[in-house]
């Protein structure tokens, strides 16, 4: 009988399960308020999200709607026949997920991150990568093979270190900006953690580092990431007062640095979380997180930046001085929109809580997996309805066709059921005729258009924003149902 293998756990994991910090929240007057002592009268998010931080219970107790919503849109599922926390992506979810790493991508490389690619698999006995591994709060899947052990990365950490670590860097090459959209990170967080696309064992991190010459300009760069950060959230479709603001440091760093820190939350516009350790355990002195609170109640993470004053010494990464001699250089760890699964577990959340309040939900338009759908009265409009759509899809506009023998109100609340932003019935009427209706999801309402205006319309608002063919038939007749 084989024995059970011992789950590797870093010291720096167990160290934060047991450590003892202090809890404040830090107003945009500079006040630092004992969390149990805050008045948080207009705070609702913050208070749900300091009782969910000081708490550290990440156990979910019941299916958060995001679950239902990615399964009846065919979106996401879980995949039996592997490990959970590892999810199948039906064409739908597929796209959606593309869009957005190429969106996040494309808002980095604007930066001035420098892709790169490295292994996703080390060796647990190179000895900068044990040490690191014992600083990180993370639980890590591992390999045997032969008579060594390897683990799977859980960040881009390790081979954009080890990377700065060969090349010759000078002062002036400063800051370095090194990324990667790390497919895939692995994680082996609890079970009672693990539902839906929350939080998971396998998932998509873009991660962007960079080598700083000093404290100086390390704190000019964390600002200017703050506001990629910022803006890349925006730009998949969240609005700054959705997220918490959560601050992690020491008491000096604190102290030395309050001006700095004091700013981020005036930036942010309410008041923040803070965390302060007495001592500093971690690698880093600073890190920041902009939480995404759930209907549920549960707050997730979905970006971060940090100040590292330990990995460059530890990887030995120098660069040249001006004067000369080498120095090893602080770095920022930054994921400007967290795990890409977990944008779109808070879009769906997001869509659910706008429905307690009697507002249609929808996905951001430049996400819709169809953003058209036209619907013919019966057969003899399927061919005008086909060259309408295969007329967007020219203009890169993702149309398709319910081409099914049902009655056009079913069509229509199929077609609202997976929340597609414009519907067009194509009848009599229709044929020849210069506009034709369009139902507007985003208002309800009933619109008279041109082909070439609702395509305008679609262009302009899904400006500046990658764009991905229809992932199924346009032919809806023709497509597979994949969730029963």
């Amino acid at each position: 009988m084989s024995e059970k293998r011992e789950e590797v756990v870093s010291e720096a994991l167990k160290a934060e399960e047991e450590q003892r910090s202090s809890w404040h929240i830090l107003t945009l007057e500079g006040d630092l308020v004992p969390v149990d002592e805050f008045n948080y009268k207009g705070y609702k998010g913050l208070q749900t999200f300091s009782g969910y931080e000081v708490d550290k219970d990440r156990t979910v107790n019941q299916v958060p709607p995001h679950v239902t919503l990615m399964k009846s849109l065919e979106l996401v599922d879980y995949e039996p026949a592997s490990d959970p926390g590892n999810m199948r992506y039906y064409p739908k979810g597929r796209m959606m997920k593309a869009l957005l790493e190429d969106y996040v991508t494309g808002m980095i490389h604007d930066y001035g991150g420098m892709e790169v690619e490295t292994p996703i698999m080390y060796n647990m006995n190179h000895p900068t990568l044990a040490n690191y591994l014992n600083r990180f709060p993370a639980r890590q899947y591992t390999i045997e093979h032969d008579d060594d052990k390897y683990f799977l990365r859980f960040a881009a950490c390790f081979g954009q270190f080890l990377m700065a670590h060969d090349a010759t860097i000078s002062y002036r090459d400063l800051p370095l900006r090194i990324y990667e959209l790390t497919k895939y990170s692995f994680r082996r967080e609890q079970r009672g953690e693990l539902v839906g696309l929350r939080r998971l064992r396998t998932f998509t991190m873009p991660d962007v580092h960079a080598m700083c010459r000093d404290l100086p300009q390390a704190k000019k760069e964390f600002k200017r990431r703050y506001k990629l950060v910022r803006d890349t959230l925006g730009g998949i479709g969240f609005e700054n007062d959705e997220f918490e603001l959560g601050i992690r440091t020491t008491e000096e760093f604190y102290k030395k640095n309050k001006r700095f820190i004091q700013s981020m939350v005036k930036q942010h516009g309410k008041p923040a979380l803070v965390e302060m350790w007495k001592e500093r355990f971690f690698y880093f002195v600073l890190k920041y997180e902009l939480n995404f609170i759930d209907a549920l109640g549960k707050a997730s993470a979905l970006a971060t930046d940090q100040i590292d004053v330990e990995n460059g010494e530890r990887y030995d990464i120098t660069f040249m001085e001006e004067d000369g001699h080498e120095k090893h250089p602080l770095i920022l760890h930054c994921s400007p929109s967290g795990a890409i699964e977990r944008d779109i577990y808070a879009l769906l959340e997001k869509a659910h809580m706008g429905m307690a309040k009697g507002v249609r939900p929808s996905l951001p338009l430049w996400l819709a997996p169809t953003q058209v759908r036209m619907i013919p009265v019966n057969e003899g409009h399927v061919k005008l309805a086909m060259d309408y759509a295969k007329k967007l899809s020219g203009g890169k506009v993702r149309a398709d066709v319910d081409d099914r023998g049902e009655t056009v109100q079913k069509k229509i609340r199929d077609a609202e059921k997976e929340w597609i932003p414009y519907i067009v019935v194509l009848g009599e009427r229709e044929v020849g005729a210069e506009k034709v209706p369009v139902r507007v999801r985003s208002d309800g309402k009933l619109h008279k258009m041109s082909l070439k205006e609702l395509g305008s319309e679609i262009k302009k608002q899904v400006r500046g924003k990658p764009y991905r063919p229809l992932p199924l038939p346009m032919s809806v007749q023709g497509r597979p149902k994949f969730v029963g």
